[in-house]
């Protein structure tokens, strides 16, 4: 189904102007189907990984008879006089290179760290919307505003639990996402119908950038970034009112969000640096496998970072 489509089969769900009710929300379940495999596709990936990083299963979802394995990725030999770092991709489950960027930077890099940085890697949080190339989960939830406590989405919560025993030992945090096309063509027209508000359309970036926390924002950390991925693909300018997807831009590619408010994944650790990602796949500049290199760049830049600026400890 394309962008458009889904659009006007989504706006097509209740009365313009009032929220969703349950009816709505399995009106549009009914019509999401899978599109890809998880299985084929992302643990087929991770199982290749086992003799050499430890892998656990932190989690599993439920849905409908579907059942979702979740897993994490730890280097070996942890240090606890060493940093302790935590990549996320996935959380929403159709920024594709937020999951591949994670299991690239694992397969490739991830050796590299051990005895420096203990990193656990969770490269596809979302696995049900991985499937279905979607934002949401089947609950029409989006898992990157629910991570609060009591969460209503089994994602965030699974993996929320997962961090807590970690959450203060955390020094760096990356996040790894895409801003798509398919954002203003069906995502935010369905939240949009879903939440029974009107839809304001946004410009989308072209190019990569990052989305820093507005209480904890770390400048330095999200320049030595951006000048990273800078070497691997564009960086998204500003638009003609100094903003990217309608906030200003603070330094060239970086805008911040309250991660706490938003019920944003970075807001689930207490690390000093944290950071979300945004990849532009849909880019003529871009490739699916630059891409890919990007979100790897962006880790590999965040965890140097945080090795060669180590938090104060008191």
């Amino acid at each position: 189904m394309s962008g458009m489509h889904a659009t006007i089969a989504t706006r097509s769900i209740g009365i313009p102007g009032q929220p969703w009710g349950d009816a709505e929300k399995a009106q549009w379940l009914s019509r999401q189907t899978k599109q890809r495999s998880y299985a084929d596709e992302v643990l087929v990936r991770i199982d290749r990984l086992r003799p050499r990083f430890d892998v656990d299963e932190y989690g599993r979802l439920d849905y409908s008879g579907e059942s979702y394995p979740l897993f994490a990725i730890r280097n070996r030999g942890w240090n606890d006089a060493a940093p302790t770092a935590l990549v996320t991709g996935g959380v929403h489950g159709y920024e594709t290179s937020g999951v591949h960027g994670a299991l690239q930077f694992a397969d490739r890099h991830l050796a590299e760290y051990a005895g420096r940085v203990n990193v656990l890697v969770v490269p596809c949080v979302s696995p049900w919307a991985y499937e279905r190339i979607h934002r949401w989960n089947p609950l029409a939830l989006d898992p990157n505003r629910s991570f609060r406590d009591n969460s209503p989405a089994p994602e965030s919560a699974a993996l929320m639990k997962l961090v807590a025993p970690l959450r203060d030992r955390f020094t760096a945090h990356i996040d790894l996402h895409e801003t798509t096309d398919t954002d203003e063509s069906e995502f935010h027209p369905a939240l949009a119908a879903r939440d029974g508000k009107t839809f304001e359309p946004e410009t989308i970036p072209d190019g990569f950038y990052l989305c820093a926390d507005a209480a904890n924002p770390q400048p330095e950390f999200q320049q030595a970034i951006i000048a990273a991925v800078a070497k691997v693909t564009h960086i998204a300018p500003a638009d003609a009112k100094g903003e990217i997807i309608g906030s200003r831009v603070v330094a060239p590619g970086v805008i911040e969000y309250d991660y706490a408010r938003l019920g944003l994944c970075p807001g689930i650790t207490n690390a000093r640096y944290k950071t979300t990602t945004e990849v532009y796949p849909d880019s003529p500049r871009a490739a699916p496998e630059q891409c890919n290199a990007a979100q790897v760049a962006a880790v590999r830049a965040a965890l140097d970072f945080a090795l060669a600026h180590p938090p104060v400890r008191r």
